[in-house]
């Protein structure tokens, strides 16, 4: 008997150390969603007035989905069906929600399972910094749906500087973990060094990240440095949307810095997509080739730049014009992660990382929606 029980403790220990080399092994998962960007406004789809080296290096580590696709064509239903992975018409959540924040109505319906509740039941810590617009009663709030923290606007948009004008929504104060805080500094920059310090903060432990930008939604608000860069474009709309196109992409470049310095790159799930077309006719957005914009289901409102990008495991550099969507971050999320989805809720993506590493063949999807 003597000998058992050092052997049994060996198998624990042994089977301890597989469980957490296993946890190990898991990506961290980033989501990074820009708010009503041109499909063509970006360089690694053709843009040549607006600068965007850091999306361009995040474009050329991974897989360039030259079909990829939203649900919606404009913010808050996208939203719920990117953190559901599911339809937004199965829970008639098609339009966006009014700014009601005694409506415990008026948001994502709390009878639906979110990615970062699922993803809790495989050991991730979850954090969503940015744009929420999913409903403001604080049932709605995102620390109530599967988010361990949170900073951000919880409406359908934001003021950039501090004292800027917009609406009642627009000017509220941010929020931290149900805590308002006042902005300070220019808001895509300040979402970036947020997003940052959850990455630094959470690197011994699998994550999820929900960074949520709203730019370059209006209002059209920018900074000197970011205007200086885009100076040559003649057209004022065009050209202050421009610069926080330049912000955001500075907002990503410091973001993959903190991957890098942190050792956590290679082993990142990075996914990049626009929330819907851009509006050209308010920001002199630039969709071309597609036909249409944000609002309509011309491939100009559905039909966004998108990215995926995991060093570890995927080609880098490659174009898959295989048609993918949105609702395939929950299922990939999900598959990747070994977490458990309850039976009652019915999941619609695909996990893309077998096509998309060329493992499988064919096409992810037989038809899309």
């Amino acid at each position: 008997m003597r000998f058992v029980l050092p052997l049994f403790l060996i198998g624990v220990l042994a089977t301890s150390f597989t469980d957490a080399a296993e946890v190990a092994r898991r990506p961290n998962i980033l989501v990074i969603l820009a708010d009503d960007l041109g499909y063509a406004d970006v360089g690694f789809k053709g843009c040549k007035d607006i600068p965007t080296p850091h999306l361009d290096r995040l474009a050329a580590s991974g897989v360039r989905c030259t079909n990829g696709y939203v649900t919606h064509s404009f913010c808050s239903p996208t939203r719920a069906a990117l953190l559901t992975g599911r339809y937004q018409q199965r829970f008639g959540h098609e339009n966006n929600p009014a700014w009601l924040p005694d409506d415990p109505k008026a948001g994502l319906p709390v009878t639906e399972t979110t990615l970062p509740q699922v993803l809790k039941t495989a050991g991730y810590v979850t954090g969503c910094v940015g744009k929420w617009h999913l409903g403001a009663h604080p049932s709605q709030h995102p620390n109530r749906r599967g988010f361990d923290e949170y900073f951000g606007m919880l409406g359908g948009g934001h003021i950039y500087i501090p004292g800027g004008k917009g609406g009642a929504e627009y000017n509220i104060p941010l929020d931290r973990n149900g805590q308002q805080e006042e902005m300070k500094d220019y808001l895509t920059d300040t979402l970036a060094k947020e997003a940052s310090a959850y990455i630094a903060r959470h690197k011994a432990e699998p994550w999820f990240l929900y960074l949520a930008f709203n730019t370059p939604h209006t209002p059209l608000q920018t900074k000197g440095e970011y205007l200086a860069r885009v100076k040559h474009i003649e057209d004022e709309t065009r050209r202050n949307y421009a610069a926080m196109v330049v912000a955001l992409d500075e907002a990503v470049g410091g973001v993959q810095k903190t991957l890098h310095d942190e050792g956590l790159e290679d082993n990142t799930l990075v996914w990049f997509f626009s929330d819907n077309g851009g509006p050209t006719g308010v920001t002199k957005a630039n969709n071309s080739p597609l036909r249409g914009a944000k609002g309509q289901l011309f491939e100009g409102g559905v039909h966004v730049p998108f990215v995926v990008s995991w060093p570890a495991k995927l080609p880098k550099g490659k174009d898959d014009p295989r048609p993918v969507h949105s609702l395939d971050v929950f299922a990939t999320a999900v598959a990747l992660s070994g977490a458990k989805v309850p039976e009652s809720h019915k999941p619609e993506g695909v996990n893309l990382i077998p096509y998309l590493s060329g493992e499988k063949k064919g096409d992810p999807h037989e038809r899309l929606f």
